[in-house]
């Protein structure tokens, strides 16, 4: 078995012609001589970049892993059929949208979650790549979130044009009026890339610092594809060891426990931000079920309303709810405006943030995650701000996609011409946020005519055109072929108190797949379903 080393927004490369570069930084403008090419200088046109062995770099997964239409209908509903029944008595489940209560009592209408059948190919040396930036960009999430004046400059015309950024920016600005310390810091990250056949690379779509959804269903999608690798294997033509070992649910769950140990109160429990309507909800358990069985830690899921009206914070910084002393804050919910409908949530979090109790995030951490912020880091000259060791700098700037600010007048000039090779993207994390195609164009000339303040509630980013693949994706009990793209997301695990780094891992991956023909993908959201990788 090989080891283990966020919603898909992206088009297809079938529509669009190939390059070989292979590397590409957000400082690099567009080739008018090509269509869409982000090109180093560096780097002429018919190099390909070498391994260590000598070989030229290629992406294999541009060949096709097996067929899927050599498979018949009897046997892929067989395939089917075992994959229904090992998600249904392995927890692979989410709740059913149909059934009021599915989304908040356990137990009650419940459905399998939305799979791919097989595996999807993934180059082995893209994985390697993608896993060891990982810690690296764990402790540059931590060196960033220190910096107030940092985060507080670069937001601050976001501030005025996004009332939900604006709030977060109050209750951060607060914290440092008061000099206020987080010496315990935990983040549970994922970083989410696409490979590109444009520039024949792996690149960054985002950071995701707050609410990473399933740790705990990417590690069964992994084992369920095993499982049928092992009894199909030989039929389908691909090897079960070649599904990378998934162990993001421990991995998350332990990180937590040694915040919590951290935090040196045993009586202290774990509290996990919720929403108030969680379908989701059995992908968080699977966290809180083994910090109850292997680390004797319990968990509580109360929502920011619940936190405001049970909520207090002693003198010393305890934070109490509902009778029970707080060591760890583990958000799956705040993440957006509707996580907070009222002033009730708002002083939730700040209570949270007043506290003594380990937040993950922070609200710094928090802030870190922003597409604004990551745009700043993208600029020249920035990640050295952060980062000393030069050959770290230069991993992760060879991740980055393009990345512009709206003030670039350029790069807007030249999205309003080719709207289809921009993604723009406000301050928003989960699905159903961005805008593509000929929207690019009409909010980017909507703004114009609106003034300048709007544009920093938006970045653009280079839109990326990734491998199309035939796929089986089942949804409801039924499959349904389709070509599909699929997104890499790594998790990343880091845990520091004051000077001590006590954790800081790559800790397994999500792989999500989506129709190709759809701008988004959110598996929670209802574009995409879950997946896992086949190394090749």
């Amino acid at each position: 078995m090989i080891s283990g080393c966020s919603s898909l927004s992206y088009f297809s490369s079938t529509c669009i012609t190939g390059a070989s570069v292979f590397t590409c930084s957000s400082s690099l403008k567009l080739n008018p001589r090509r269509r869409f090419l982000f090109q180093n200088p560096r780097i002429q046109r018919n190099q390909e970049p070498l391994l260590r062995s000598g070989r030229p770099l290629v992406m294999e997964s541009h060949k096709p892993m097996f067929d899927v239409d050599k498979f018949d209908d009897e046997f892929v509903q067989k395939l089917v059929y075992d994959a229904l029944v090992w998600s249904s008595l392995h927890g692979l489940v989410v709740g059913d949208k149909t059934y009021q209560k599915s989304g908040n009592v356990p137990g009650v209408g419940m459905m399998h979650a939305p799979i791919s059948l097989l595996p999807t190919a993934f180059p082995e040396i893209y994985w390697n790549r993608a896993c060891d930036v990982t810690p690296i960009f764990n402790e540059l999430i931590d060196r960033v979130s220190l910096d107030g004046k940092f985060l507080q400059d670069s937001l601050s015309r976001t501030k005025k044009a996004d009332i939900f950024t604006s709030r977060l920016l109050d209750i951060h600005s607060k914290m440092l009026e008061r000099n206020k310390k987080e010496d315990i810091r935990l983040g549970l990250h994922r970083f989410d890339y696409m490979l590109d056949e444009e520039t024949n690379s792996i690149l960054q779509i985002e950071m995701n610092t707050i609410a990473c959804s399933f740790p705990g269903h990417s590690r069964l999608v992994s084992e369920l594809h095993q499982t049928l690798l092992r009894s199909y294997g030989d039929q389908i033509g691909i090897d079960s060891e070649r599904v990378p070992r998934n162990t993001s649910t421990g991995q998350f769950a332990d990180a937590m426990a040694k915040a919590w140990l951290e935090y040196n109160n045993p009586r202290a429990v774990v509290m996990v931000i919720v929403q108030a309507e969680e379908r989701n909800m059995y992908d968080q358990h699977w966290l809180s079920s083994i910090l109850r069985e292997k680390h004797n830690i319990v968990a509580i899921r109360k929502t920011l309303a619940e936190v405001e009206k049970e909520g207090s914070v002693q003198e010393d910084g305890t934070l109490i709810v509902g009778g029970q002393a707080v060591a760890v804050v583990y958000f799956r919910s705040g993440y957006t405006p509707n996580d907070h409908p009222s002033e009730s949530e708002w002083n939730a979090r700040m209570l949270i943030e007043e506290s003594s109790a380990v937040k993950c995030p922070t609200i710094a951490y928090h802030l870190t995650g922003t597409k604004k912020i990551q745009q700043e880091l993208a600029k020249p000259g920035v990640l050295e701000r952060f980062l000393d060791n030069k050959e770290d700098i230069a991993k992760l700037r060879k991740c980055f996609a393009g990345l512009w600010s709206l003030d670039d007048q350029e790069i807007v000039k030249q999205a309003i011409e080719k709207p289809g090779l921009f993604v723009m993207k406000p301050q928003r994390e989960g699905g159903g946020n961005n805008i593509y195609g000929d929207d690019v164009r009409d909010n980017l000339l909507r703004l114009q005519k609106e003034g300048v303040d709007g544009n920093s509630a938006y970045i653009l980013m280079q839109r990326i055109f990734p491998k199309v693949s035939n796929t089986f994706m089942v949804r409801e009990g039924a499959y349904h072929k389709s070509q599909a793209i699929s997104e890499l997301g790594v998790y990343g695990a880091y845990l520091r108190n004051k000077d001590k780094v006590i954790v800081n891992e790559q800790s397994g991956y999500l792989m999500r797949t989506k129709i190709s023909s759809s701008d988004e993908g959110g598996v929670a959201a209802g574009f995409g379903v879950l997946d896992s990788i086949y190394l090749n």
